[in-house]
């Protein structure tokens, strides 16, 4: 069972208009609900490529019920997220048919308390003994410490569990203290984090501050990764205009998936780019287009660099 951890979880809203322009009324023609977070999008992935997954962190209110409920109907996802007081948050995705870009606007998470985050503490050592891996996600929601994902990722790595981080911050900073097995920023991320707009340079500082490996976003250009076993660039053959939002999070389920089934790194990667595009090709956030992924399989090319010091 792969753990997939969601601190700040929320009801993915995707609206669909013709045009989104400023300062106007505008008709939706389609509404979707998916439930949302990054480590739930990392999961209802996972279980999509057949893997068995158990999805915790918090869920609240009348919304937090709504997310439960699609839960529900996802097969092989496990629902085992901790009620709190507070309720849910949601997003709102706007995607233009138009341009084709995609309008994103998240809510504030609600505030945890020192009791509610015990209890998730010991909720988690408890499923982490049945787990192949843990993948860390998102954003800590208000009342959570910002040590958080340190904490956590020493509690897997003390269970023998890999643990993969995704995160930006001040959190990521502390994480990676902790010495996860990957991290899986963005070039924004990563500069925040060593102060390096180049991207090697910011990876190979990463590693430095205590992650085994860094597989960086590029956007567009694809994923650069720095491991102990070597250096690597990957990119999608062909650009794949959409909407892009969970396309990191698909990212980190090729990963993390591959990880538990001893793959090379250049498999995972390969992986990771073609779920990515996928992503962005889908119509709604967090989901991947099964097609364009096979497609992709086959066309994505994974270079190796020095070897990384």
């Amino acid at each position: 069972m792969i753990l997939t951890v969601t601190l700040n979880t929320a009801l993915d809203i995707t609206y669909r208009v013709r045009s989104l322009r400023p300062h106007a009324s505008h008709r939706v023609s389609e509404v979707t609900e998916r439930p949302g977070g990054k480590g739930v999008n990392v999961a209802r992935v996972l279980a999509a490529l057949g893997h068995e997954v158990t999805v915790t962190g918090f869920t609240g209110g009348a919304t937090g019920r709504v997310v439960q409920e699609l839960l529900a109907s996802v097969p092989d996802v496990t629902d085992a997220l901790v009620p709190i007081t507070g309720t849910t948050r949601r997003t709102i995705a706007v995607a233009d048919d138009l341009t084709g870009d995609t309008t994103q606007l998240n809510e504030p998470g609600p505030t945890i308390t020192p009791t509610e985050w015990s209890s998730f503490q010991e909720a988690y050592e408890d499923l982490l003994a049945s787990a192949s891996a843990v993948a860390l996600c998102g954003s800590l929601p208000p009342g959570v410490p910002v040590g958080a994902y340190a904490g956590l990722v020493r509690t897997a790595r003390s269970a023998g569990i890999p643990v993969l981080l995704d995160t930006s911050g001040e959190p990521l900073r502390r994480g990676v203290a902790a010495r996860p097995d990957i991290i899986k920023p963005n070039t924004e991320e990563l500069a925040e984090l060593t102060g390096s707009h180049d991207p090697l340079r910011a990876t190979q500082d990463a590693r430095r501050r205590g992650a085994r490996a860094v597989v960086a976003s590029l956007g567009p250009k694809g994923l650069l990764a720095v491991s102990p076993e070597g250096r690597w660039r990957t990119a999608p053959p062909t650009l794949v205009r959409g909407n892009p939002t969970g396309a990191g999070d698909s990212a980190v389920a090729g990963l993390i998936s591959a990880l538990v089934e001893h793959l090379p790194w250049p498999d995972r990667l390969t992986r990771a780019v073609a779920l990515s595009a996928a992503t962005v090709s889908a119509p709604v956030a967090g989901e991947f287009d099964r097609r364009v992924y096979q497609e992709l399989l086959g066309r994505v090319t994974v270079t190796s660099e020095a070897s990384a010091a």
